[in-house]
Order: structure tokens, then sequence, then C-alpha cells
């Protein structure tokens, strides 16, 4: 990213000074505006990658800057700040979109750590952005939906991994989208309109998959009775995607190795071994370093695979993307099953964020279309998610608590509460949540509160 450019809105004259040298001393270029109208008119006639504005304002308020910014400029982080004792403006604020908040008096330590990360955050976002309208909608990074951190630096190193010839090996949960991955990094590549062939190791039978991938020439076994070009050649130029890599028999996987160290193969029954120029993307949902061990993946071919190692997120480690999914699936669906006017209200979230989802992304799109199929009326309802979303109705325990004379800190009790739900969690946000009967957001908005992280 080129120079920050930040924006510091602030009605209080001495404050947007002190905050301006500061960030100045810090390399990033910064102006000042005196509220949200000036800040509104600097905003449309320069590029700022960040605005920093306080929540209390005469004129235009800060949520209401925020709102327009969110709604104009959405690639423009927004920081506020607040007093300490208004912590629900901020709230409110982080509803809206805010990337983070500060407290008055705003400590320089804090204020530049928070600007560096929603600048490393823009950069992020700018860059894939800027991948995105580049390509193929269908099978370029733009199909890959969703900004949360974790999938915005995943994104980050794909891009950079598709401008070269190194070989990458995707590992993650099945219904995460590797094969999706895949097709990005090729896309992006060098290779793109060229051949991307994408073959299931653990879906053909061991006594064909040679065949399959190597190809043979005639009579290099009974039955083969004309020659056969395999995948690999029929990819060269392109992409060859190894899906299951695992499952690859490991008498196969010395040949697989010689494909990659010298950019040759050996068909059935040839004489000699055949030129061939492919990139190799693998992707596995297994542990392949426990399968080395083993003696079921050659040490040497993993390490030929993973000169690009990359680990797709869970859907549960990425909750912030499931309502941009959901409303992708749901569209998508909308228009296949001829339901333009189904309504899905935002209320029905929630439910979604406190699941675990095991299938990930494919199980939430196959809950999608169930969903659109079932659904009688024209706007969903509770009763038409899967009963495993649904609200479990249980009775929540209860303390015996006995107060004391001189009294109890309400703030301290409830801090003491979160932390034990912690411990019992493992630091498993989503459980304690569930074992508070509070929701996710709400449990992190506390611990916030009371400043409580986990380690």
């Amino acid at each position: 990213m080129k120079t920050a450019r930040i924006l510091v809105v602030d009605d209080e004259v001495s404050l947007r000074r002190v905050m301006q040298v500061q960030l100045q001393r810090q390399g990033y270029e910064t102006r000042v505006a005196d509220g949200g109208e000036e800040a509104m008119q600097m905003l449309e006639t320069g590029d700022y990658h960040l605005v920093l504005t306080d929540v209390r304002m005469a004129g235009m308020n800060g949520v209401e800057l925020l709102r327009e910014i969110r709604k104009r400029w959405p690639e423009i982080a927004v920081i506020v700040m607040t007093a300490f004792g208004t912590i629900e403006n901020a709230v409110e604020a982080m509803q809206a979109g805010a990337y983070h908040y500060v407290t008055k008096p705003v400590q320089v330590p804090e204020l530049s750590l928070v600007v560096d990360r929603a600048l490393e955050h823009t950069r992020l976002v700018e860059e894939v952005t800027r991948l995105r309208e580049s390509l193929d909608a269908k099978y370029g990074f733009d199909a890959i939906i969703g900004r949360s951190p974790a999938l915005l630096n995943l994104l980050d190193i794909a891009a950079r991994a598709a401008q070269s010839e190194a070989t990458v090996l995707i590992q993650g949960e099945t219904g995460t989208g590797k094969e999706l991955l895949a097709r990005a990094i090729h896309q992006n590549s060098r290779r793109k309109g060229r051949p991307f062939l994408a073959i299931n190791c653990g879906a053909i039978p061991k006594d064909l998959i040679e065949s399959e991938l190597f190809g043979y020439r005639r009579g290099a076994f009974t039955g083969a009775v004309e020659h056969k070009r395999g995948k690999i050649e029929n990819a060269d130029g392109g992409t060859l995607f190894l899906d299951e890599i695992g499952e690859l028999p490991v008498e196969l996987q010395v040949k697989l190795l010689r494909l990659i160290q010298e950019g040759e193969m050996e068909k059935l029954g040839a004489l000699e071994p055949v030129k061939v120029d492919v990139r190799i993307v693998a992707a596995t949902n297994r542990n392949l370093k426990s399968m080395m061990q083993s003696g079921q993946f050659r040490e040497d071919l993993y390490y030929r695979l993973a000169v690009i190692p990359m680990t797709l997120p869970s859907l549960r480690e990425r909750l912030e993307d499931i309502g941009d999914l959901a409303k992708y699936f749901l569209e998508s669906n909308k228009k296949k099953l001829g339901r333009p006017d189904l309504n899905f209200p935002p209320a029905l979230l929630s439910y979604f964020t406190r699941y675990s989802w095991p299938g990930n992304i494919r199980e939430l799109e196959n809950v999608m279309e169930r969903i659109v199929v079932l659904s009688r009326a024209s706007e969903i309802t509770l009763s038409d998610l899967p009963e495993f979303l649904r609200p479990v109705h249980t009775s929540v325990g209860t303390l015996n608590l006995q107060l004391p004379p001189e009294g109890i800190s309400l703030e301290a009790l409830e801090k003491e509460l979160i932390v034990k739900a912690l411990e019992r969690s493992g630091g498993n946000q989503t459980k304690a949540a569930q074992y508070l009967d509070l929701s996710r957001k709400t449990l992190i908005y506390r611990m916030e509160k009371y400043g409580l992280r986990i380690d």
C-alpha cells in the first residue's frame, strides 16, 4: 500500500491536532475535520484509507458518519473514539460496521496498534479486491466469499502463489472449498486459458488410477486396444489438481515425484518418458505428516508438494462470513428454484452462528437449498430451519448464592463467571457463550469490557 492517508474527525481542536501530530510521526499522511459534514466533503475529494472519528459531535455524529462511509466507501476502515462511560456508543458503532473502537482519553500505544491493524486489514481487502476485479467471476477469487481475517490472509498468500510456478498443497477439512481455491490460483496464473484438470485420488479404484493419471500405450495390458492419454498429459501447459492426495498409492507416489522433479512421466507400456509441462496443486483433509511416520506417504513427495502450504479455515473459524455465505446461497437457490420473493429475516442468522458446521461450506449450501425448497410462506421462519439449528430449550442451572452483609460487586461476579466458563470450555468462546446462555457476540463484548483475553 502507498503511504496511508488518515482522516481524523473531532470537534475538539486540541485533540484532533494532537492525534494528527502523533499519526504523522508514525509516517501516515493525516488530515483533520471538525465534524461529520466537513469529513464528508473531504472524503468526496480525497483518497483515504482510514477514518478515525469521535462518536459525539454536533451536527452529524460519528455513527451517522460511519453509516455514510460504509454505504459510499465500504473499502475505508473506520475506528471510532468514545468516552469511557459511553461504551454503548461503541457497541452501536461496531454493529454499524466500525473496524474497532478506542476509549478517550486515547492512549498512544493502543491507538498505534489499532491503526496498524486496521490499515493492514484495509491493505488485504484492497489487494484481494484488485485481484477479484481482474478475474473470471466463476472460477476466480471473486467466487470465494468472505471478509474474515483468516480468509483474507489465506487469499493474500494464494494470490502471490498464483504468480509463481511452485507446487501448492491445500489442507483443510471436507467442504471448506479446496478445489475452488485451486481453480482461483490457476485462474490468476500465467496458465490461465490452459487446461485445469481435477482428479480425486480417493474416488478411483487403485488398479485404475495409474492409467487414469499417466495413460497407457496399446498392448500395455489386456484390453488396452488403443493408446490413451492420461490426465497429466491432457493438462499439459495447465494445472493438474490432485484432490485427496493422501489416497494416492505409495507405488504411484514415486512416479508423481519424478513428474515434479524432472517434468516427465512414463505411460504404462511405454519405452521412453514423455516431457510434460504441468503445475501440480494438491489437496488433502488428512494429516500427511502422520502418514509419513507410518510409511503411507513419502517424505520426499510431501516436501515437493508443500513448497507453498495453505490451510483453509473451517467455517467455525470464520463465523463472521456465515452471513455473506448464507445470503449468497439463498439468492442462488431462489433464482434456481423460482422463488424470487422469498425473504430471509436477518434475526435468524444468530442460529446459524451458534452451530459448529462440521460439514463446513458444503453443509451450509445444502441447508440453504433445503430451506428454499421446503419453506411454505414468503418469509422464512424459525420452524423452516433444520432441527439442529433451532434453539434447544433446556433448564439453565442457577446458583444458590448467599449474599454477604457487606454487599457484593456484580461486575466482579460476572467477570469471574466468564473466566470460569472459558476455563471449562478450554478457551472456546462459542462453547463458553452457550454455557452462560449468551450469544457469542455478547460474550466477546463482555470479555472486552473486563479486559479478558484468551492466551
